[in-house]
C-alpha cells in the first residue's frame, strides 16, 4: 500500500503533523531516570586520579594511604586493569595511511593529556573514593609537549608516540582538475585563513556509566548515558572477554549528547572493567571540572583557502589548505580523522564548479582528544567556503545573494556528483535561497542597513548556504571495519486491547525520537500516537541497530518502523478479514477501528481483533498466522548519504567602539526531505542554531603552551544563554529522499552547520566599510577590535 504523505486529508494522518512529545510531562515534572538516579544492592563509586600534566611519564605510584583510609575498597592501577581488558585504536583501514597507537583504559607508562585517568580508587560513596584519590601519589617526569598545529610536523617538533615515526595521525589530499592553472588564469582569485578554536558539547547531564557484573549469570548490565548502546554492548564484550550476548547495554533518559556520547571513554571502560574484577556493581558519574578535561573536544581546525572566479562572477574552483590538531588518540571507534575527512568533501558543496583541491592533515599533540560532535566538520567547511564566496562577492561589487543565485547547483540538476566526489540526488539551493529572501524581505533590510550606518550603527547581513550528510550508509565506517551499524531495526507489537509497543534501536537524548516514532508507527498500524508506547536503548529487547548519531533516526529508524506498523497493520487486517467474512483489502484500520476502506463505515474495534487473537485463537481458522507483531529493518543502499541543504541569514550589530556584536535576528530555511513533526524540526534546528552561535561568539577552550588547559569550568568557558539569543525565523522546504518510501532525511545538524558562517558573515558585512574583517572563531570583542585597528599590540 502506498501513501502519499503530502496528501493532509488521508485517513490517520500523523506523519506531518506537530504532536506533543509523550514524555515532555514526565521530564518537566522532574521524573525522568538518568543513570546517576540509579542505585543497585552492593552499588560502589570509582574515582579517578588524572594527570596534571600535559605529557609526562609515570613513575612510582604509592596507593599504601589511600588503601588504608576508611571507606576505600581497592586502587587500580593501569597495569591491574590491563589483565582483563585489552587496548584498542580508533582506526579505521578504509583511511589509507591513517595511524594512531593504542590506548588502555588506565595510562601505563605515559599521560598524554591533562586529565588522563591514571589510577581509579574504588569507595563505599563518591566522597569516599575522591579522598581516597586525593591521598594517591604519582611521580611525574614531565616530558616535552606538542601543542601547537602547525608545527606538529617540524622536524625540531617532539615527537609524541615515537613508534608512530613523526605527529601525523591522518592525511587525505581531494583533487579533480586543472587547480593550478585555473588559479592562475583567473579573472579573480580570492584567499583568506580562517581559524576554528575548539570547543565541548557542556550537556545538561554529564556522562554517567554504572556496571554491574553478575559472576553466576557471566551477564555485564551497563547503564550508560550514550547514544549507541548495540555499539557500546559489542565493544564492552570485545575488549572484556564476554559474550556479546551476555553484555547488556541500558541508555534510559539521556540529558542530551550533541555526540558527546557516542564515543568509548577510557574512565567508563575502566568502570567496566573494575566491576568485572569486583564482582559488583561500580558507578561513575563525570563531574563539570572532569567534563571539560575528560569530554572530547571538537572543531580546533586552521585552514587557508582560495577562490578563483571568472568576469561574470562564476565559481572555477576552490583551493584549500586545512589542519586539525586532534590530541594524543584518535578516538575509538569512529576515529578523530573523521572530521578533517569531512571538510575535504564539503568544501564548496552548494556550488557548481569543476576543479578542486582540498587537503587536511590531522595532527596528534598533548591536548584533550577531539572526535565527532555535532555536525561533524561541516562548520568548518560551510564557514570556509561561505567566507570565501561574501569576500569575492565584496571584492567583485556582486550583492552576496546575487553571486550566490549565479553559482548553486540547479534544483533541477540531479542527480549528480560534485567536483568533490560527493553524489547527491536531489537538493533545492535555489527554492531554498527563494524562501529567504522571501522571509528576510532582504531588499528593505538592505535598506535599512544603508540608513543606520549614515548614522553611525554598523548592522550587517550574512547569508551561509550548505550541504548537510545525513543518513548515513555503511560506507561511512561500515568498509572502514568498525563495528557501528548502519542500519536499523523496529519490532511493533499490538496487545490485546488495540494499544501498541514499538522497540526502536533509534535512542533518545532529547530530539524527540520517541516522538516521531509514536506519529510514524501510529500512522502505519492506523491508532492514535496516545496508543503507541515506545522503548528505546535497551539492548536486550530492542533490535540491532546504530543508535543516534549523524542525523539518522528519522530517516533510517523511522523507516523501520514504518515498515515494521504497516506488517501488523496487514495482520490485523487478515484477521478482522476472517473475523467478518470480508477481503483484507477492503479493510482499513482509522484510529483504532477496524473501518470499510471504502466508505469508512466501522466494522470492528482493534481490541476485539486483539482479545480474539490472543485469547481465542482457537476460534480462527487453522492456517491463519495468530501474530500481531512484526520486526523490520532497514539500511540505505542506494547514496552513501542523503543529503539535506539549506541556507541561513544573520543579521547583527557591532559596536565599533566595544567590539561586541549583538545579534538582532536568525533566519534558516532548510530542506530536510519527508518533515515528520514540524514543531520537533523547527526546535532542532533552532538548538542547532544556538549552537552554531556559540562556536561562533562564545565558545573556546584555551591552553596554554604547556597544554594547561586555562579556562575548564563554567566560570570561565562561556556558552550561549536565552538573553543573547535573536528571534530565529524557519521555513522548510522538502524534498524528499527516493531512498525510502518515508522520504526523510535529518534534521538535527542543520542549524549547526550553517549558524557559525552566517554569523561571520554579518559581522564582516558590518564591519568591512570600516576596513575589518574576522575570520578567527569565536569572533571575540577584542578579536574584532584587532580587525578594526583599536587594538595594535
Amino acid at each position: 500500500m502506498t501513501i502519499r504523505f503530502d496528501d493532509p486529508n488521508r485517513p490517520n494522518s500523523y506523519i506531518g503533523r506537530t504532536v506533543p512529545r509523550p514524555n515532555a510531562g514526565r521530564l518537566v515534572a522532574g521524573r525522568g531516570r538518568y543513570v546517576d538516579d540509579i542505585t543497585l544492592p552492593r552499588m560502589v563509586h570509582v574515582a579517578f586520579v588524572r594527570s596534571p600534566h600535559a605529557h609526562a611519564r609515570i613513575g612510582a605510584i604509592e596507593t599504601g594511604e589511600a588503601e588504608t583510609l576508611k571507606g576505600v575498597l581497592r586502587v587500580f592501577t593501569g597495569r591491574d586493569l590491563a589483565e582483563v581488558c585489552t587496548p584498542w585504536e580508533g582506526k579505521l583501514l578504509h583511511l589509507e595511511g591513517m595511524k594512531t597507537p593504542p590506548q588502555h583504559p588506565l595510562a601505563l607508562d605515559r599521560a598524554c593529556w591533562v586529565g588522563e585517568p591514571v589510577v581509579a580508587v574504588v569507595g563505599r560513596t563518591r566522597a569516599d573514593a575522591e579522598a581516597g584519590a586525593a591521598l594517591v601519589e604519582v611521580e611525574f617526569e614531565p616530558l616535552p609537549v606538542v601543542t601547537d598545529i602547525r608545527t606538529a610536523l617540524d622536524p625540531d617538533t617532539p615527537v609524541l608516540h615515537e613508534a608512530l615515526g613523526d605527529n601525523l595521525c591522518f592525511r587525505k589530499a581531494n583533487e579533480k582538475g586543472e587547480v593550478d592553472r585555473i588559479f592562475a588564469e583567473a579573472h579573480k582569485v580570492v584567499e583568506a585563513s580562517f581559524k576554528t578554536a575548539r570547543h565541548t558539547g557542556v550537556t545538561l547531564e554529564p556522562r554517567v556509566i554504572l556496571v554491574d557484573w553478575n559472576a553466576g549469570d557471566g551477564e555485564m548490565t551497563a547503564h550508560v548515558s550514550n547514544q549507541a548502546p548495540h555499539m557500546l554492548q559489542l565493544l564492552l564484550a570485545g575488549h572484556l572477554d564476554i559474550p556479546e550476548s551476555r553484555v547488556r547495554v541500558v541508555c534510559g533518559d539521556v540529558g542530551g549528547s550533541f555526540g558527546v556520547k557516542v564515543h568509548v571513554y577510557p574512565d567508563e571502560v575502566a568502570t567496566a572493567a573494575i566491576a568485572k574484577i569486583m564482582e559488583r556493581p561500580v558507578k561513575f558519574t563525570s563531574d563539570r571540572m572532569e567534563a571539560f578535561i575528560g569530554d572530547i573536544h571538537a572543531r580546533d581546525h586552521e585552514a587557508t583557502g582560495r577562490i578563483a572566479l571568472d568576469e561574470s562572477g562564476k565559481i572555477l574552483g576552490f583551493d584549500v589548505d586545512d589542519w586539525t590538531g586532534i590530541g594524543p588518540y584518535s578516538i575509538y571507534p569512529r576515529t578523530s580523522a573523521v572530521e578533517g575527512l569531512q571538510v575535504t568533501n564539503l568544501i564548496g558543496g552548494p556550488y557548481v564548479f569543476d576543479h578542486y583541491r582540498c587537503r587536511t592533515s590531522v595532527v596528534f599533540q598533548n591536548k584533550g582528544i577531539c572526535a565527532q560532535y555535532r555536525a561533524v566538520g561541516h562548520p568548518v567547511a560551510v564557514a570556509i567556503t561561505e567566507g570565501l564566496v561574501d569576500k569575492a562577492a565584496a571584492e567583485m561589487g556582486i550583492d552576496p545573494i546575487e553571486l550566490r543565485r549565479r553559482n548553486l547547483i540547479a534544483d533541477d540538476a540531479y542527480p549528480l556528483t560534485t567536483a568533490a566526489g560527493l553524489k547527491l540526488e536531489g537538493l533545492s539551493h535555489h527554492r531554498s535561497l527563494d524562501a529567504l529572501v522571501e522571509a528576510m524581505d532582504y531588499e528593505a533590510l538592505r535598506a535599512e542597513q544603508k540608513a543606520l550606518r549614515e548614522k553611525g550603527i554598523h548592522r550587517g547581513i550574512g547569508i551561509a548556504s550548505f550541504i548537510e550528510l545525513t543518513n548515513p550508509s555503511p560506507f561511512m565506517y561500515g568498509i572502514g571495519g568498525a563495528r557501528i551499524s548502519a542500519q536499523d531495526g523496529c519490532t511493533v507489537r499490538m496487545d490485546p486491547d488495540g494499544s501498541v509497543v514499538a522497540l526502536t534501536g533509534i535512542t533518545e537524548q532529547g530530539q524527540g525520537t520517541e516522538a516521531i516514532m509514536a506519529q510514524i508507527v501510529a500512522e502505519a498500524v492506523g491508532v492514535s500516537p496516545q496508543m503507541v508506547r515506545i522503548v528505546t536503548g535497551d539492548t536486550r529487547v530492542t533490535p540491532f541497530g546504530g543508535g543516534t548519531w549523524a542525523s539518522r533516526g528519522a530517516g533510517i529508524g523511522g523507516e523501520a518502523a514504518l515498515q515494521a506498523g504497516r506488517a501488523v497493520r496487514g495482520q490485523a487486517l487478515e484477521v478482522a478479514a476472517s473475523m467478518l467474512q470480508a477481503k483484507a483489502g477492503d479493510l482499513d484500520i482509522r484510529d483504532g477501528i477496524v473501518v470499510d476502506a471504502a466508505t469508512g463505515e466501522e466494522r470492528m474495534a482493534l481490541s476485539e481483533v486483539g482479545r480474539v487473537v490472543y485469547f481465542r485463537g482457537d476460534t480462527l481458522p487453522k492456517g491463519l498466522p495468530r501474530e500481531l507483531m512484526q520486526t523490520r529493518h532497514f539500511i540505505t543502499s542506494n547514496y552513501p548519504y542523503a543529503f539535506t541543504n539549506g541556507v541561513q541569514a544573520s543579521y547583527v550589530e557591532v559596536d565599533v567602539e566595544t567590539g561586541f556584536v549583538k545579534l538582532l535576528k536568525h533566519w534558516c530555511v532548510e530542506d530536510c526531505g519527508r518533515i515528520i513533526n514540524p514543531l520537533l524540526v523547527d526546535e532542532q534546528i533552532r538548538g542547532g542554531i544556538v549552537q552554531g552561535i556559540g562556536a561562533a561568539l562564545f565558545e573556546e577552550i584555551c591552553y596554554d603552551g604547556e597544554g594547561q588547559i586555562l579556562n575548564g569550568t563554567m566560570a570561565d568557558y562561556l556558552v550561549p544563554m536565552s538573553g543573547e539569543m535573536p528571534d530565529m525565523i524557519i521555513r522548510h522546504v522538502e524534498t524528499p529522499t527516493e531512498e525510502s518510501e518515508l522520504g526523510a532525511k535529518g534534521a538535527g545538524e542543520a542549524g549547526t552547520a550553517g549558524a557559525p558562517a552566517a554569523v561571520m558573515n554579518a559581522i564582516n558585512d558590518a564591519i568591512r566599510p570600516l576596513g575589518g574583517s574576522v575570520t578567527h572563531m569565536p569572533f571575540t570583542p577584542e578579536r574584532i577590535l584587532r580587525a578594526l585597528g583599536t587594538i595594535t599590540d
